[in-house]
């Protein structure tokens, strides 16, 4: 087999920095000699720039993905009595600001193929109390927005679309963020369009949902020290923005080389017996955050995950490096016990959460190395 030179990550973002960093100072040192920190024209100029490229009228920045979602729900006055629609097979975030506004988090199964929320059981899962629906275009990989917005619409359910691992991706023509009523993104630093720090944003075609954000996100004040609801502060400072603004013009071409790396893999690793590589749906385009395979177990001894980690341990033995996203679905966690779900509830998600493994991927990965990656997994499986 081919043996590395050196380690390869499951993701490395210190080859991204070191291509801007030129850049990236300069616009670092000038907001430090400005003296002006929070808010101004690199926040603006990134709102105005980030809801251009996504094709909406408004984009609010805030302090995380996490506050986002948070904020959405705030402004559709989404709180105690009512359910929330979601995935189980996601990062906690998704569902914990749907308990944090007051409301109740209704899980369904996911798709074997693409890890998405299933449609079919949104629908079922709908009742008088439902409000929303939150998809979560899942490791770069969009859901069926036509479908989803079908559905919405026939209920009159608010789509509030988790974009924290897929900025740039694409259902038919339209960009993710997009389509749906609100449209929240993560610039959590290993993401496609990763801040160096936290941050995240809004995006949506309704001003007055533009509007309720902005307010909720500076303490509930419109104006200066008059308070009109319960706020939180959640702002994007100065220099993320203007980091985001320099990484915002490489985007497009960093997700064609995640394609590019995802299609070489892709090649390969189908013909590798037991592994199951990621499909995209047709009419999406994957802007690929992570690439996640299934582990298969037929004929083998053990649980999926204890097969799974042992084919870790032997990547890891190959300077190979891998990460699992996510071992354990929501609706079995010890936060969401309350709720009622039953192992074998969810088998779908479930099943992914045994058999799922993230290899190496970001867009400087070289062919060199996604032939170690490829030669590694092949020689950890057979």
């Amino acid at each position: 087999m081919i043996q590395s030179i050196n380690p390869i990550p499951a993701f490395d973002i210190k080859q991204q920095y070191a291509s801007i960093e030129a850049e990236v100072s300069t616009a670092v040192l000038e907001i430090l000699a400005s003296g002006r920190y929070i808010g101004g024209l690199p926040v603006e100029s990134f709102e105005q720039q980030f809801a251009a490229y996504h094709g909406v009228s408004n984009c609010v920045a805030c302090n995380s993905g996490t506050d986002a979602l948070f904020l959405a729900l705030r402004a559709l006055e989404i709180g105690a009595g009512d359910e929330v629609i979601t995935t189980p097979f996601t990062f906690v975030a998704t569902a914990e600001v749907i308990s944090a506004v007051g409301a109740k988090p209704v899980f369904v199964d996911i798709d074997a193929t693409t890890f998405n929320i299933d449609l079919q059981q949104v629908a079922a899962a709908i009742t008088p109390q439902t409000k929303a629906i939150i998809p979560v275009h899942l490791f770069g990989q969009p859901v069926d927005m036509t479908a989803l917005m079908a559905i919405a619409q026939n209920h009159n359910l608010a789509v509030i679309e988790d974009c924290a691992q897929s900025t740039g991706a694409k259902w038919g023509t339209q960009k993710v963020g997009s389509i749906g009523h609100i449209g929240c993104f993560s610039f959590y630093p290993t993401k496609n369009l990763g801040a160096c720090g936290d941050g995240g944003a809004i995006t949506t075609n309704d001003p007055a949902i533009a509007a309720k954000v902005r307010i909720l996100k500076e303490h509930g004040q419109k104006h200066r020290y008059q308070y009109e609801k319960i706020g939180v502060n959640s702002r994007l400072d100065a220099i993320q923005a203007a980091i985001l603004l320099i990484k915002l013009r490489y985007l497009d071409t960093w997700n064609q080389q995640r394609q590019a790396i995802a299609s070489y893999y892709q090649r390969f690793l189908s013909q590798i017996p037991g592994i199951i590589p990621p499909q995209e749906l047709a009419g999406s385009t994957s802007v690929w955050n992570q690439y996640t395979i299934r582990v298969l177990t037929e004929g083998r001894n053990g649980t999926s995950a204890a097969y799974r980690e042992e084919i870790r341990n032997s990547l890891q033995a190959k300077q190979v490096g891998s990460m699992v996203y996510y071992p354990y679905p929501l609706h079995l966690q010890p936060v969401y016990q309350h709720l009622g779900y039953q192992p074998g509830q969810l088998p779908v998600a479930e099943q992914a959460g045994n058999e799922v493994l993230s290899l190496p991927m970001f867009p400087e990965l070289t062919t060199q190395q996604q032939d170690q990656v490829i030669y590694a997994l092949k020689d950890s499986v057979l």
